[in-house]
């Protein structure tokens, strides 16, 4: 049984007047010891050895040991602490520190106005539990840590750090207003269950140099920086967790590579997942909305793995730009203000099974001919401008994609190259298929019905080549201008009225089955040849040329010219 031990100022029977002079006897007898602290306030550096029990004699809050200079507490063996105020505001000292053994911290309130508020050292193991800790950090280097149900707030550094090999668990606590981080794991381990962080400076919660960290059912809110960051090879989980307001959902970066399940980001201030500088990691069921700016970003060789995931709301959906890579896979893209999928800049990325809705653009692809895209089983559903759109030296192929209602299915520009297999464009009010500039569109058993426009075309000196391609009720089924060219092979056009195809004589049509007219367009009047005509010149015998001409015909020493101009008539081509 403890020995028990009677702290008063105010003397008694069997009393000390002081807690190191009950310390003192404590640790002369050698026995484990508990020491009941009457209510005060005692001005002492408490060094506690052996196994000792200190005890708000009438609860917490009633006794308040402090040290404006030196630490408070200093532990050396199986130390527990309830129900006690301590006070330090020495920063350049541990104001509560673990030496040797253990420190249990029980319903304690610990105030370090600057510096270390608790320090567990390598090889201990500290526990802090219902309690608060005001100002300071606490730090476990080379130790155990266990937190359950606490407060820590207005950190001015972080609140929490597991450093040096430490491995620490927070359960059920809060965390708020910590100028720098709420939680920070350096080459250590940490699990964070059921806790709140809110308000901190910097990211709310950030593992870092081949750290460990784990975050179960946590809320994340108000951060002015990153909600949750994984750095420097760090590796751990996410699961069931929800960041709200924060500038970035969850940032991963330089080789970090955590996977994250079940969790929310919500109204982001830039993006809800960010994955960059060869960052990693995997994220599964989990949904992203409002983000102000992009809801998933990889970028500068970052290469995430999303599944199952849902974007709703804000600007952009998935955005991979500048070098970055990702797969993306069962994902669901709505109602956002921008575009739904964007790749850009050398960036590569593969959908498959993706449903995009109600969004004014669908994908878009523009940089070089390291920009690639691909798209497996996709939907774009009400997309107010295009579904596909690439542009640049980009390479995209779509397939099993469906575009149903808006302005245009699937277009290719600049020198970019689509190809398309296996797709179906529905109810569109612009056109189906385009290719534009120089783009090169090749497509393979495609179906488009009802549009109000085109089926496909090609403008500029674009080229279109579609086999086994179906037409049907389009206002034209092909056209193509200007310089454009190509071929449609083994295509049907269907529908009671309309132009099968609308040509320039740069296609070729190969076994065409439709009842509809093909049409060659009406060649432009060619601009009639200048005529210069000098009469009775004095000094040259001939014609005089202010400037460039072209197609001239020619006559001089005549007093009457005629010109003659032959235009070939219209035709149509079978």
């Amino acid at each position: 049984m403890a020995a028990r031990y009677l702290v008063s100022p105010r003397g008694g029977r069997r009393a000390y007047p002081d807690i190191t002079s009950a310390l003192r006897a404590a640790e002369a007898r050698g026995r484990a010891a508990l020491i009941e602290i009457a209510p005060g306030h005692y001005e002492e550096a408490l060094t506690v050895r052996g196994e000792i029990r200190l005890a708000a004699a009438e609860g917490p809050g009633s006794v308040l040991v402090s040290r404006p200079r030196g630490a408070v507490l200093d532990a050396f063996g199986a130390v527990s602490v309830h129900g006690l105020t301590l006070a330090g505001r020495d920063a350049g000292v541990d104001i509560v520190g673990c030496h040797t053994g253990t420190l249990t911290l029980d319903r304690t309130e610990i105030r370090a106005h600057d510096g270390v508020a608790v320090h567990g050292r390598p090889h201990t193991s500290v526990t802090l539990r219902d309690s608060v800790v005001l100002y300071g950090r606490t730090v476990f280097t080379g130790s155990s840590g266990l937190i359950e149900r606490c407060r820590f707030t207005d950190a001015a550094n972080n609140a929490i750090a597991a450093i040096e090999g430490a491995r620490v668990t927070v359960r059920g606590s809060r965390i708020e207003g910590s100028r720098i981080h709420g939680l920070r794991v350096c080459d250590a381990q940490a699990e964070i269950v059921g806790c709140e962080v809110t308000g901190t400076g910097q990211a709310a919660v950030v593992a870092d140099t081949r750290g460990e960290l784990a975050v179960t059912e946590c809320a994340i809110s108000a951060t002015h920086a990153e909600g949750i960051l994984f750095i420097e090879q760090s590796r751990g989980s996410v699961d069931r967790t929800t960041v709200t307001d924060a500038l970035h959902g969850i940032v991963t970066k330089s080789g970090a590579g955590p996977v994250v399940r079940g969790s929310v980001f919500a109204d982001c201030r830039d993006t809800g997942i960010n994955v960059q500088d060869a960052g990693l990691g995997t994220f599964e069921h989990c949904r992203v909305t409002h983000a102000r700016n992009v809801a998933v970003f990889s970028t500068k060789g970052g290469a995430p793995e999303v599944r199952d995931c849902l974007v709703s709301g804000g600007n952009v959906g998935i955005a991979v730009t500048e070098g970055g890579r990702g797969r993306f896979t069962r994902i669901g893209v709505e109602d956002l203000a921008g575009t739904a999928l964007r790749v850009y800049d050398e960036a590569s990325a593969a959908f498959e099974d993706v449903r995009v809705e109600r969004c004014p653009a669908g994908l878009e692809a523009r940089g070089n001919g390291g920009t690639t895209a691909e798209v497996t089983g996709a939907v774009f559903r009400d997309i107010s401008l295009g579904a596909v759109a690439i542009d640049g030296q980009s390479r995209v192929t779509l397939r099993n994609v469906t575009a149903e209602r808006g302005v245009m299915g699937f277009a290719v520009s600049g020198e970019a190259m689509l190809q398309v297999t296996d797709s179906d464009v529905t109810g569109v009010s612009g056109g189906g298929f385009a290719a534009l500039g120089s783009g090169r569109l090749v497509a393979r058993n495609i179906t488009v019905t009802g549009s109000e426009g085109l089926g496909a075309f090609g403008t500029g000196s674009a080229y279109v080549d579609i086999t086994d391609g179906t037409f049907t009720d389009c206002a034209v089924a092909a056209s193509f201008d200007e310089k454009a060219a190509g071929r449609l092979v083994d295509c049907v056009v269907n529908g009671t009225g309309g132009v099968a195809v609308r040509h320039n004589g740069l296609v070729d049509l190969v076994s065409l089955r439709t009842s509809l007219p093909v049409v060659r367009h009406k060649e432009k009047p060619a601009a009639p040849p200048q005529i210069v005509q000098v009469l009775n010149n004095p000094v040259f015998n001939g014609p005089v040329f202010n400037g460039p001409v072209h197609d001239v015909q020619l006559a001089w020493n005549n007093g009457h010219v005629v010109q003659q101009q032959q235009t070939e008539g219209d035709g149509t081509h079978p």
